[in-house]
């Protein structure tokens, strides 16, 4: 089969390997649909730790082609949580999975989406209905993560709440927001992206500071950064209304620094959190996309094959790009 990995920095290839052999516990997967992440862009560029000649792809679902012993069915879909917690550190003892000193990740760590097949634990592997678009189960592992964001962000109803970045998180962090019954506003500078974002259900969409102030100029009760850049993440504060809160979704390159003014933070007691990936919220996201409560289908900027998975990893996004998915099956 084929399957795109990363070699060492700046070095991804889509490659001939063997199909792989589930273990006891695990499920053979046909993948089906698998969505490039910013995260894979890092992973590439070595701005995010891995485990050099893995399959990359942590946003998949597909076709159970062997159930094994798991107590799955052949033919089921499944969305795949690439997390594996140890359950026995620290952490997971406290109930923060998401920090597990052990943790596991699949695309990062062991082989991951970007393939044909892919053997998965089925202890993490959730069912999605046969009906779905097979293209939608790729969405469930950014919303897992866009959720706990949100769950962090505790934002009630009537609240004012703004969202920094046109990307998939930033989307999937707008419609949540309005479901808990927020006035949100979008700040991204692609028109493209602000048109989107009003399509499904923003109630403002602005370019740059001076129009978002020109909106709520006492700033927002939260903000939820999810571009992942040092401007927007240094931003994020000084949009938010004194006792606000803020959340950074956003990856930004490791090692990279942000300069912040404590003054302002402690006067007006800003609180700033930082959302890591899913706890216990990947169950949540599949049945929202099953349901279909989340729009997705607007969010696919462009459907490709594993031939060009590499180049389109290794390249930055189209314009106005949210997310393109990988289709193994494509030619």
């Amino acid at each position: 089969m084929q399957a795109t990995q990363l070699f060492k920095t700046g070095d991804i290839r889509t490659v001939d390997v063997p199909v792989p052999s589930p273990a006891s516990g695990e499920l053979l997967i046909q993948v089906e649909a698998a969505g490039i992440c910013g995260t894979d862009r890092h992973l590439y560029k070595g701005e995010f730790p891995s485990v050099p000649g893995k399959t990359l792809g942590h946003e998949f679902s597909g076709i159970v082609v062997d159930a094994g012993d798991t107590g799955f069915t052949n033919g089921s879909r499944v969305t795949c949580d690439p997390n594996t917690w140890c359950g026995t550190c620290e952490q997971c003892l406290r109930g923060r999975v998401n920090l597990c000193a052990n943790n596991i990740a699949t695309g990062i760590h062991r082989d991951g989406g970007f393939a044909e097949f892919c053997a998965f634990a089925a202890s993490k592997a959730v069912l999605l209905p046969k009906d779905l678009d097979p293209l939608h189960g790729a969405f469930c592992e950014p919303l897992a993560c866009t959720i706990h964001g949100l769950d962090l962000a505790a934002v009630q109803a009537g609240e004012k709440v703004l969202i920094i970045g046109g990307g998939v998180i930033g989307l999937l962090a707008m419609q949540l927001a309005k479901r808990a019954g927020a006035e949100v506003a979008l700040l991204t500078r692609s028109a493209e992206k602000q048109a989107l974002a009003l399509s499904l259900g923003a109630d403002h969409a602005v370019g740059d500071e001076d129009a978002f102030r020109g909106i709520w100029p006492g700033g927002a009760d939260a903000v939820v950064e999810c571009a992942g850049v040092v401007e927007t993440v240094a931003l994020s504060p000084k949009l938010t209304r004194t006792g606000g809160r803020v959340v950074i979704l956003g990856v930004l390159p490791q090692g990279e620094q942000v300069p912040i003014e404590p003054f302002d933070l402690l006067f007006r007691e800003i609180q700033m959190h930082f959302s890591f990936l899913n706890p216990f919220t990947h169950g949540r996201a599949a049945q929202m996309i099953a349901s279909g409560s989340i729009s997705v289908a607007p969010l696919i900027s462009r459907t490709i094959s594993l031939a060009e998975a590499a180049e389109a990893i290794a390249t930055p996004p189209l314009k106005g790009e949210v997310r393109a998915i990988v289709v193994p099956s494509a030619n």
